[in-house]
């Protein structure tokens, strides 16, 4: 008799699985902070327009700056990125005829508010500019120099900063035994170094940088963009370039500015790898600008 064919068996229907949750759909503040979650935000720039007498020469930008990290502004001449900059810690101030329309904000606190001390801004916001300006002082008392300013007297004290604060712009080792000599000695790219140290010995919350290798040879360059990789731990870097291949080298998240408009701001990788905008794309292609 032949052997019958073996009657497949059926497997018992599997219980389906729960459906997985959208994002949108997960409360607010539970579970732990997912992979890559953005960082904080330090500066908040709402719908800024920034005019120079009649001519406006920012409109409607908006823009969040992340703390702990490097964010580049590029563009060609012109375009409004370092006014951006200036107004983070309010130089444009200092300009007749300037306005502001919109709104600033560091760690939520409006910038422009009537009551707030700009002294004490400038404090929280240090400014490292596109030419070293040492003072005519000794190593030693351009760095000490806010410290003093703040009413510090104590040499110990005095003496920890500014050997922290050296040691923080990697300049240490290079002057610790010149301390007491005049810093107009010192090379263009330590005297930029030097800057760096007395703009983050008082402490501030914000660094920003107008295009501080500009005037460097590529050695002195390069020990600067390795400073803001060390920096950022502690401190927020917004940083007004012409150099692509630096922002593309030392920023997390980069803007590009034209003729007064944030046309694209994303990661830089995206920036300069996958922009969304043909404009963008030309001017990190080197097609203009």
């Amino acid at each position: 008799m032949p052997a019958t064919a073996p009657v497949p068996t059926m497997e018992p229907p599997r219980p389906a699985a729960p459906p997985v949750p959208s994002p949108a759909r997960i409360p607010a503040g539970l579970g732990p902070p997912a992979a890559g979650a953005p960082a904080p935000v330090k500066i908040e720039v709402e719908a800024v327009n920034f005019f120079y007498g009649g001519k406006q020469a920012l409109h409607s930008v908006s823009l969040d700056i992340p703390e702990n990290k490097a964010t580049a502004f590029i563009g060609p001449s012109g375009c409004g990125k370092s006014t951006l900059l200036r107004c983070f810690n309010r130089m444009n101030d200092l300009v007749d005829g300037v306005r502001l329309e919109g709104s600033i904000r560091l760690g939520g606190q409006d910038i422009h508010a009537p009551n707030l001390d700009v002294i004490e801004l400038r404090k929280r916001v240090g400014m490292v500019f596109q030419k070293s300006n040492p003072f005519p002082k000794s190593i030693y008392e351009n760095v000490a120099y806010g410290l003093r300013i703040a009413g510090v007297r104590q040499k110990a004290v005095l003496d920890a900063v500014v050997e922290k604060s050296l040691r923080g712009s990697a300049l240490w080792d290079e002057v610790k035994d010149r301390l007491h000599e005049s810093a107009l000695g010192l090379s263009g790219g330590q005297q930029q170094r030097l800057c760096i140290a007395r703009a983050i010995a008082v402490e501030p919350d914000v660094i920003l940088m107008d295009e501080p290798c500009s005037a460097l040879d590529p050695i002195a360059t390069a020990k600067v963009e390795d400073l803001i990789h060390e920096l950022k731990r502690e401190f927020t870097i917004v940083i007004v370039t012409h150099n692509m291949q630096q922002a593309a080298r030392c920023s997390d998240r980069t803007a590009f500015f034209y003729l007064g408009q944030l046309i694209e701001y994303a990661d830089t990788g995206t920036i300069f790898m996958n922009p969304s905008n043909p404009q963008t794309e030309a001017y990190v292609s080197g097609r203009f600008g």
